[in-house]
């Protein structure tokens, strides 16, 4: 069975009587990995949750305040990989960009990254 998207190409589907219609696309097949470093933790990030979100799902406390990227209580340096942001203009300077640094809170891996958050804390599981 074959789909049309918005630019009316093919997306190959596979249907099943006992689940909904699942797309097939040249994604990968797992989400992008965040790594917090020092404190070496890693979790996945799927782009339907910023980088904040994700981490708090996989019990790990980083700095946070606004949650919108305004406050910039959870700037932090991106040492590796590739961020989109959920909104057009997060609170970071052309400068701070160059060097590397993100706000968790608005931004989307989109490859493999490592962050480097200090104050970064590993909530023990219940």
């Amino acid at each position: 069975m074959l789909r049309r998207d918005i630019k009316h190409r093919p997306i190959p589907c596979k249907v099943s009587r006992t689940q909904p219609l699942i797309r097939t696309m040249s994604a990968p097949t797992r989400p992008p990995v965040v790594r917090v470093e020092p404190l070496g933790q890693s979790f996945e990030a799927p782009d339907s949750l910023t980088i904040l979100e994700a981490a708090a799902f996989a019990n790990l406390r980083l700095p946070r305040s606004c949650r919108n990227g305004t406050c910039r209580t959870c700037l932090c340096r991106m040492k590796s990989g590739r961020v989109r942001y959920s909104i057009d203009w997060p609170g970071v300077s052309r400068e701070e960009k160059a060097e590397g640094y993100i706000l968790p809170c608005v931004a989307i891996a989109e490859t493999d990254v490592v962050i480097e958050v200090q104050d970064a804390v590993l909530i023990p599981a219940r």
